[in-house]
């Protein structure tokens, strides 16, 4: 009996391993479908699909619960990864089924990919797409002055430059107030020289490359941010967040880093979706800094 059940655990952490391999290797697609098979839906509605340009990656989802609240909820808007060169938004439910059921009304943005389009479109549609939300998410249950800006990876990077850069919020006619937070999961902001193809790709054409990195444009009047990352990530290290991190506290922005033991670059992601988000502690983290945070400055109205 004994070795049965040494058999038996042996073919289950084969499996468990092999379904790692797979969503490391398949990416989100993978992982949006374990979560719907051992999380379930979570009572989490896709409330709405929409446009914010004519691009075809120019899309994003909205997901809320069905629950009545008796105050409108804080949102979470989240930008996937892929090397600014691959994802999609219709692949990260998960990330509404983690939290909407914290409270949340949680949007997924796409935005232009390589090799159609390089920077700076990548910020172009994240500020298009904060444009979007601030002024629809109202009708949808959210409240448009508690908007939190998160992203993995490349993602990351869109999130913090878009954000730190403030060029790109105000050609949407947006102020420092149309974002209370950012939330950065393994997120390159110290990259150049640029040596990975993807980089390259993305940004080898800007003749000064460090104007593309967010560490140059730490100031004062940046959101609270929250940076996230494994200290066993080697596609991008955590010098980045700690890079970051140490020129926003120079300048006296309220800035929180949290380097996780043993988690790798993918790993951070996968702890948001079931099964795996209930044992480790990064959406506790993001759920504690999204509710913590509210734009300081009331809400302008701005043509959609």
């Amino acid at each position: 009996m004994i070795w049965i059940l040494g058999a038996v655990l042996a073919i289950v952490c084969s499996l468990a391993v092999a379904l790692l391999i797979a969503i490391r290797i398949n990416g989100a697609a993978v992982l949006d479908r374990v979560d719907r098979i051992t999380g379930g839906s979570r009572e989490v509605e896709l409330l709405e699909q929409a446009r914010f340009g004519p691009g075809v990656r120019q899309v994003l989802d909205v997901y809320g619960t069905a629950a009545n609240a008796s105050e409108p909820r804080p949102v979470l808007l989240f930008l996937h990864g892929g090397g600014w060169n691959s994802g999609d938004p219709a692949d990260y439910g998960f990330i509404g089924r983690a939290f909407a059921p914290e409270g949340f009304v949680v949007v997924t943005a796409g935005y232009r990919l390589h090799p159609e389009a390089v920077f700076p479109a990548m910020l172009e549609d994240t500020a298009s797409a904060i444009a979007w939300t601030r002024v629809n998410i109202a009708r949808l249950g959210g409240d448009p002055s508690r908007i939190v800006l998160a992203g993995h990876s490349a993602g990351a990077y869109n999130a913090a430059m878009s954000t730190l850069d403030r060029q790109w919020l105000a050609r949407e006619g947006l102020g420092p107030d149309a974002i209370a937070g950012v939330i950065g999961l393994a997120g390159p902001y110290d990259f150049f020289p640029f040596t990975s193809d993807s980089a390259r790709n993305a940004f080898g054409h800007v003749p000064d490359g460090e104007t593309t990195q967010p560490i140059r444009f730490a100031h004062p009047g940046a959101p609270p941010m929250l940076l996230l990352h494994g200290d066993k990530d080697t596609v991008v290290r955590p010098r980045n967040s700690h890079a970051l991190a140490t020129k926003l506290e120079a300048v006296g922005a309220r800035t929180t880093t949290r380097i996780y033991a043993g988690m790798d670059h993918t790993d951070v992601l996968i702890s948001l979706a079931s099964p795996w988000r209930g044992r480790r502690p990064v959406l506790g983290d993001m759920v504690e800094f999204a509710r913590s945070v509210r734009a300081s400055v009331p809400v302008q109205d701005k043509i959609g």
